[in-house]
């Protein structure tokens, strides 16, 4: 019988180029090449395991996965990371690698997730700034949106956030936390906002809808009242369309745990 070790690593990638994170028929993903890159190097096929599933377009600054890696291939753990970078595309890099507990899945051993959304204000497009946010050319206010924010934290039926037809077991979902930070930027003397979402799990494009409904709520183009029916089970219809996906970054996923700390 052969042994394995579970190993657990810590991914960054530009989903520019990627069709999300889940492998398909006819698209290319990051569970893709990096199980590619797993048996290219390690001579194995192993399923790798993400802590979530990123939809095209959309970054991870921190994706946490896990796979079983054969007892009998000489490497330290820490060594995983440098092993695979060796043969993955420039758009994805293993950070960190550790050997963790067999009992270990970084899907359902997650106990929170943090996403980003960033946005910036401007009447023209700033291409250093294209790739990993998107433009805005209204100005919302900071305090309305703030309001905003405290509504959309605690446990509440998000069905509402979620795109039309997508199918789980239940809408219901907690959100520790949304946090606004404003940011700028000296040599384009551009004004920005990155939109923190920390939760124990994300609907379908939920993240993205929750960035529009500030805005919108920001731009007085959405009432408060919309947003606690939406909160009450409302449909979809009662709140503004679906932001871009190149403007959300999977920061991190968290365990409970330092998964790396002997590395």
């Amino acid at each position: 019988m052969v042994q394995t070790m579970n190993i657990v690593m810590k991914v960054c990638y530009d989903g520019t180029h990627f069709c999300g994170w889940q492998i398909q028929e006819n698209g290319r993903t990051v569970q893709g090449e990096l199980e590619r890159a797993v048996t290219e190097r390690f001579g194995i096929v192993s399923r790798v395991t993400g802590s979530g599933r990123t939809d095209a377009g959309v970054h991870a600054a921190g994706q946490i996965c896990n796979f079983a890696l054969d007892d009998a291939i000489r490497i330290t753990p820490a060594r995983v990371a440098d092993a695979l970078n060796t043969v993955l595309p420039a758009d994805v890099r293993v950070l960190e690698s550790a050997r963790a507990d067999d009992s270990f899945d970084a899907c359902r051993s997650a106990k929170k997730k943090t996403y980003r959304y960033s946005i910036y204000f401007s009447k023209r497009e700033i291409p250093l700034l294209e790739r990993y946010a998107v433009r805005v050319s209204a100005d919302p206010e900071l305090a309305r949106m703030r309001e905003c924010a405290k509504l959309l934290e605690g446990e509440h039926d998000f069905a509402a956030f979620s795109a039309t037809g997508s199918s789980v077991k239940t809408t219901v979902r907690t959100v520790y936390s949304v946090s606004l930070t404003p940011w700028s930027q000296d040599c384009t003397k551009m004004r920005g906002l990155d939109i923190d979402v920390c939760g124990n799990g994300f609907l379908y494009n939920m993240v993205r809808i929750m960035a529009g409904v500030l805005l919108d709520y920001g731009c007085g183009r959405i009432s408060e009242g919309s947003v606690v029916s939406a909160l009450r089970g409302g449909g979809r219809d009662l709140l503004g369309k679906t932001m871009p996906a190149k403007g959300l970054t999977l920061l991190r996923a968290e365990y409970g745990c330092d998964l790396f700390a002997e590395t």
